[in-house]
């Protein structure tokens, strides 16, 4: 559990648990392959994401993002985090996505490709971060309640 510690230059070696690393210390993330691995969410969105050194290839369930995502601003919705990092082209992109709809995997595989990109190399976590790009968006659609016509809609009132 804890360690007893008798003198306070021992409590300034001593790590501190819960803190996190400035970016200068943080370690890069990567797998037996070099690849870094993130999960995005929006909405109902899911997206897996592998980010690995390359020429710039975006794939999506096994498809060419202009394929999968056939809107520019879907497509550029993706781009983003490496345009704010400047590093368009310099890295492939495998993702897979389920639930949702197109709009909000756009946004999953967005957020993901930021987290992974901060993983990989931790100099461009303050620029994501500045950007909003690793903060997940966490507004969902609101339930249908009952007695309701939608979730907060109510039935058309009559008087007879």
């Amino acid at each position: 559990m804890a360690t007893e510690l008798s003198s306070f230059a021992e409590l300034k070696k001593a790590p501190i648990a819960g803190i996190q690393a400035p970016a200068a210390e943080r370690q890069k993330e990567v797998d037996a392959q070099g690849r870094a691995y993130a999960t995005g969410r929006r909405k109902n969105a899911v997206a897996r994401v592998w980010v690995k050194p390359g020429t710039g290839k975006i794939t999506v369930n096994g498809r060419d993002q202009k394929v999968y995502f056939a809107r520019p601003t879907q497509q550029m919705v993706i781009q983003q985090p490496f345009d704010v990092s400047q590093r368009n082209g310099q890295f492939d992109v495998i993702a897979t996505v389920s639930g949702g709809g197109l709009s909000g995997q756009a946004g999953a595989v967005r957020h993901g490709i930021a987290q992974a990109l901060s993983k990989f190399e931790p100099a461009l976590r303050g620029a994501m971060k500045s950007s909003g790009f690793l903060t997940r968006d966490s507004r969902v659609v609101e339930r249908k309640k009952y007695g309701r016509a939608g979730a907060r809609r109510r039935f058309q009132f009559s008087k007879r």
